[in-house]
């Protein structure tokens, strides 16, 4: 008995603590409530909370929430923006090496106007199932031209606005997948080098890693990068496609100690490019820049950018006509309105430039009214991550695709939204270490290879059912595309081949 009562004492000691704990627990909450009532009832920026107080909140709550719902429960597969479930997940299943294909049919709509289709080959080759494509050198006049192995590569990313482990993955998966990899405006990292990869180095307009310490271009740093071996040519930055006319935004919160030391910028603060390069106001500064960097590097130049009017092409066209061919880039990038971004104002991102639909075939057509299609390579880039589109840009008439987002899709990224925040879930675009642990470079190095491999293999199958025997053989009459009365026409006839005259006349 004495046991018992001994136990039972206990027992309703811990029972009435328990509840002591819980009274004082439901008071804390309910006088936070209070606070946060009073707080509601009294602030004036915002009228849901102060006609509704507490629960007016729970707005933003769910509005946050509203688009991780979309994307795993609400949104069909192929209704999400920027990137659907279903591109989402060809990439995964390429990156992961699994079983690509998919049964019973499609789940894409071949009725929407605008729909690219491409014409089958009645008699395909049967000695083989896909395409392969041939090296292609950029920049032959050059003292070191480039002999570029693949036809699909990695577009820039900066290191900063993507982080150390991910840099380190993109770069060793370059070097498995022998395609090159763009620096992105943020300079040369040791972790760009760490794969023995092809390097573009992007040359943005604030010139970081490339720049003296009042912001000019330096050749002192210029021959420096040039001379490693892996970086094979120099790309100027004049737009980028979610941004055109706004500098490279790197918030404050990435912007690290490391990072700030190879840019040349102060820990901690925001880094923005300026919207321009200060000595790059109009065509023929262009050319001179161009002529400028590939006469310091001995490598091949180009620049970056996106159409807007695509007028402006037949005065830089013909300022290098006048000038003569030698002078003319190396290679152009051109970048579609919805490319993508670590950063951006929305307004720029929705509604600014051509894209890349049009201003690719547009500007290749350019080239070829002027005689310049031979002497300069063609980089399409924005929003190009499956097979399908790759296959078009190069039926379209480019020579190279560059992705940064596909590739990040391979890396693991989850669309989480979340780049400009330093939050990344999945490590890619932050550097927080906790979150960068869950990166392996080593792992997703090979998955980065495994997805270019599939978007290698997939386009030479689109080629080879065309009756090609080199993805770049694609051509315009081999795509059509769905009109609005849902019957098709040649994509040629909407943008008729313009033969390159024996002497343009100006």
């Amino acid at each position: 008995m004495t046991e018992f009562a001994d136990s039972s004492g206990w027992l309703f000691q811990f029972l009435a603590g328990a509840a002591i704990l819980f009274i004082f627990a439901i008071g804390t909450v309910f006088l936070l409530l209070v606070l946060v009532f009073v707080s509601d009832v009294t602030q004036r920026k915002d009228a849901v909370r102060r006609n509704f107080p507490v629960i007016g909140r729970l707005r933003h709550f769910f509005t946050e929430l509203g688009k991780f719902f979309r994307q795993y429960f609400f949104a069909m597969d192929r209704e999400e923006m920027p990137f659907n479930r279903e591109q989402r997940n060809w990439v995964y299943r390429a990156a992961a090496g699994t079983d690509n294909t998919v049964p019973f049919g499609s789940t894409r709509s071949l009725q929407p106007e605008g729909t690219i289709l491409f014409a089958n080959a009645a008699y395909p080759d049967s000695d083989f199932y896909g395409a392969d494509a041939a090296p292609l050198v950029i920049g032959a006049g050059c003292r070191r031209p480039y002999a570029a192995l693949s036809f699909f590569n990695i577009s820039g990313m900066s290191y900063g606005a993507v982080s150390r482990p991910a840099v380190r993955a993109l770069s060793k998966g370059a070097e498995l997948a022998g395609c090159w990899l763009n620096t992105g405006e943020g300079g040369l990292s040791p972790w760009h080098l760490d794969g023995d990869c092809d390097i573009v180095f992007q040359i943005g307009t604030a010139r970081y890693g490339c720049r003296t310490e009042d912001g000019a271009l330096s050749p002192e740093r210029l021959k420096e990068l040039a001379a490693h071996d892996r970086v094979r040519m120099f790309e100027i930055k004049l737009a980028q496609g979610a941004k055109p006319g706004k500098g490279g935004i790197l918030p404050g919160a990435k912007v690290t100690a490391e990072i700030a030391e190879i840019r040349g910028i102060p820990v901690g603060e925001d880094s923005i490019s300026p919207n321009r390069h200060p000595d790059i106001a109009n065509d023929n500064q262009l050319i001179d820049a161009i002529n400028r960097i590939r006469d310091l590097t001995g490598k091949p130049v180009g620049f970056k950018t996106v159409i807007g009017e695509p007028r402006w092409l037949d005065g830089l066209f013909e300022a290098i006509a006048r000038r003569g061919q030698g002078c003319a880039p190396d290679f152009i990038t051109v970048d579609s309105a919805d490319g993508g971004t670590g950063a951006a104002p929305l307004p720029l991102i929705d509604y600014l430039g051509l894209p890349i639909q049009e201003s690719l075939p547009r500007l290749v057509d350019k080239l070829n009214e002027y005689g310049l299609r031979q002497r300069i390579r063609v980089i399409a880039s924005g929003k190009l991550i499956t097979p399908g589109p790759v296959a078009w840009a190069l039926a379209a008439g480019a020579d190279f695709v560059a992705n940064a987002r596909g590739f990040m899709f391979a890396l693991g990224c989850i669309q989480a939204l979340q780049c400009n925040r330093n939050t990344c879930p999945t490590g890619i675009t932050t550097h927080q270490r906790r979150l960068q642990k869950g990166l392996d470079p080593a792992d997703k190095a090979e998955r980065v290879w495994r997805y270019h491999r599939g978007i290698e293999a997939e386009v030479g199958i689109i080629a080879h059912s065309c009756g090609v025997h080199d993805p770049r053989m694609l051509r315009r009459r081999h795509c059509r595309i769905v009109t609005d009365n849902g019957a098709t026409v040649p994509f040629e006839k909407l943008y008729p081949d313009v033969t390159p005259p024996a002497h343009h006349d100006l």
